[in-house]
């Protein structure tokens, strides 16, 4: 199984609420079995200052192999890297939509899609059937007595697929917390899916979320929960799910887009690396 390492170009930007930018790109390679499935992760090669397009790691035949090649390329030109949900690909295309959350405008990939116009490339590593979970989304969900999404913002991309996938006949309740209420966005499931909009409206990240899934009166039966967003809410309410709603850990899949006043950058800490080999367990 190989990982796509390939540029892509900007087709059309919009911006969808005061806070989001859904930008299409044109891969110049996609392989057509790529991108369908829900909650599908790849990371984009944002240029250095002064190049016009990144400079992207050599392909490798070892599917692991892009990152060592992407070390290898010198720092001074090494692209900057960041992680994304794909929110769509349009079939029979190599076209591809993604979302941006517009954090306050100093990170690389919010700066860049501040000023992304039509012609401008990045570089896209994925997406893989590499980066799917042990057990897909849609299986999980059948097996359970109903379902549990719960995310902020950065999660959206990645919750809309997944209620778009709902096996029909099971109740889902999805938790979202977003700015306010100007950054609601549309979500098409069944008829046994409740949206719960929380906003935060100056609050820490996270807080309402995790307050909101602690007060509600969760249904009973077996679960299946999909928690992600900021690292320490999502640490927060898996906790909580463990210890006080006595949720089985295998039947929670969890993950932590983004740390409260880090980056990507910055080394991770104590707690990233014990999720990172906790989730690395169940695979």
């Amino acid at each position: 199984m190989t990982l796509p390492v390939t540029f892509a170009e900007v087709v059309e930007v919009r911006r969808i609420t005061p806070r989001t930018t859904r930008i299409t790109f044109a891969a110049d390679e996609l392989p057509d079995t790529v991108g369908t499935a829900p909650d599908q992760q790849l990371k984009l090669c944002f240029p250095r200052p002064g190049q016009r397009e990144p400079v992207l790691p050599a392909r490798q035949d070892d599917p692991m192999g892009w990152y060592r090649a992407y070390l290898a390329v010198p720092e001074a030109e090494r692209p900057l890297l960041r992680s994304f949900t794909l929110r769509h690909r349009h079939p029979g295309s190599r076209l591809v939509e993604i979302d941006f959350v517009l954090h306050g405008g100093t990170g690389p990939a919010t700066a860049w899609a501040l000023r992304a116009a039509p012609g401008d490339r990045l570089g896209m590593v994925g997406p893989s059937a590499l980066y799917a979970p042990p057990v897909p989304f849609a299986e999980a969900a059948a097996a359970a007595d109903w379902v549990l999404l719960a995310g902020d913002e950065t999660a959206l991309p990645a919750i809309a697929t997944l209620v778009a996938a709902l096996p029909a006949g099971v109740p889902a309740l999805a938790y979202v917390e977003v700015a306010d209420e100007a950054e609601r966005q549309p979500l098409e499931g069944g008829d046994g899916l409740v949206v719960h909009w929380l906003h935060r409206d100056g609050a820490a990240p996270g807080t309402v979320l995790a307050g909101a899934v602690r007060s509600a009166g969760l249904p009973a039966g077996r679960p299946f929960a999909w928690l992600a967003g900021e690292a320490g809410a999502v640490r927060a309410l898996r906790r909580h799910l463990v210890e006080e709603r006595g949720v089985p850990k295998a039947s929670i899949d969890f993950t932590g887009y983004w740390r409260h006043r880090l980056t990507q950058d910055d080394a991770p800490t104590d707690e990233d690396l014990a999720d990172a080999q906790e989730r690395l367990a169940g695979y």
